[in-house]
């Protein structure tokens, strides 16, 4: 009984390999030659993933194409009436961070720590220096009175999307001379007929007509060492000596005297002394607005008078 027992054992054991063996062998052809629901579902999913970013790939390709299309014939126009190159604020400041970038790899941590310590030590002053000037802001705008009325503030004409200036304070290319001229005003490319507002309460100090080169233009007095001028216009709708409030309609634009386009030509005076425009703007401009305008004023190298 007991070498029966003991050979029966060996050849169990021998059957149940066999079968694992043929279960393990059947499973891996199986999983070889048919995918799960689980893995059928993946694997699809990955297939419609792989189609859908070949898809934004190409459609990206194609509008870039167009963009850098677009690009390309907005230098070539600029050339064209402009004989000069538009000025890419955008890379000179990618140009900028890859190098701060590439700057503060080389640095180590302990110096990166005592680099930061010290730039926020300065921008503490900073903020301390720019709170008294605030300050004092403030109190002598509370010592104006109405009289902060009379002070320049807002743009002549209605701009919110910040795109209608074209032309900056400063040397610019002059449309009939070809060389460069000193631009002590601001450009507006604007349809003729738009309305032009003032910048602040005063009184008509001049209308000058079509027969200067600065073409119909109003001049006004704010009493407080300030004077606007607005030029190449079609139609003044004010007279000499008639006092005007911030926000008043007192011209139509145009294209008269010497001008390139129908245009206008904005100036600020301090005590008779041209200043620019564009830092007068603070009555409606946000400081970002503030910053974007600057930006447009600066890649203006043609005036249009």
């Amino acid at each position: 009984m007991a070498r029966k027992r003991g050979t029966k054992i060996p050849k169990f054991i021998t059957t149940l390999l066999t079968w694992v063996g043929a279960a393990v062998v059947y499973f891996t052809i199986f999983s070889l030659l048919f995918d799960t629901p689980a893995e059928y579902e993946l694997r699809h999913s990955t297939d419609r993933m792989r189609a859908e970013y070949e898809a934004l790939s190409a459609r990206y390709d194609s509008l870039n194409m167009v963009v850098n299309n677009v690009i390309e014939r907005d230098r070539n126009i600029f050339g064209i009436l402009f004989e000069s190159t538009p000025y890419d604020f955008n890379s000179d400041y990618e140009q900028q961070r890859v190098a701060l970038h590439e700057k503060l790899l080389e640095r180590t941590k302990g110096r990166m720590l005592k680099d930061l310590t010290a730039n926020t030590d300065m921008l503490e002053q900073r903020l301390t220096e720019l709170e008294n000037t605030y300050n004092q802001l403030q109190s002598n705008l509370e010592a104006l009175g109405d009289k902060s009325n009379n002070i320049p503030s807002i743009q002549p004409v209605i701009n919110h999307q910040l795109s209608l200036l074209t032309a900056g304070y400063g040397m610019l290319m002059h449309p009939f001379y070809r060389t460069l001229q000193s631009h002590q005003g601001v450009d507006y490319t604007i349809p003729e007929g738009e309305s032009i507002f003032a910048t602040a309460d005063g009184v008509v100090k001049e209308v000058l007509g079509k027969t200067s080169t600065s073409g119909i233009t109003v001049v006004i007095d704010h009493g407080n060492g300030y004077t606007t001028s607005y030029s190449h216009l079609q139609k003044a709708k004010v007279k000499r000596r008639e006092k005007v409030r911030r926000g008043d309609i007192i011209a139509l634009s145009g294209n008269s005297g010497l001008s390139l386009s129908p245009h206008l030509h904005y100036e600020v005076r301090y005590e008779g002394m041209r200043v620019d425009p564009v830092h007068y703007f603070f009555m409606e401009l946000t400081p970002e607005e503030y910053q974007r305008i600057l930006r447009v004023a600066q890649s203006g190298m043609q005036s249009f008078d």
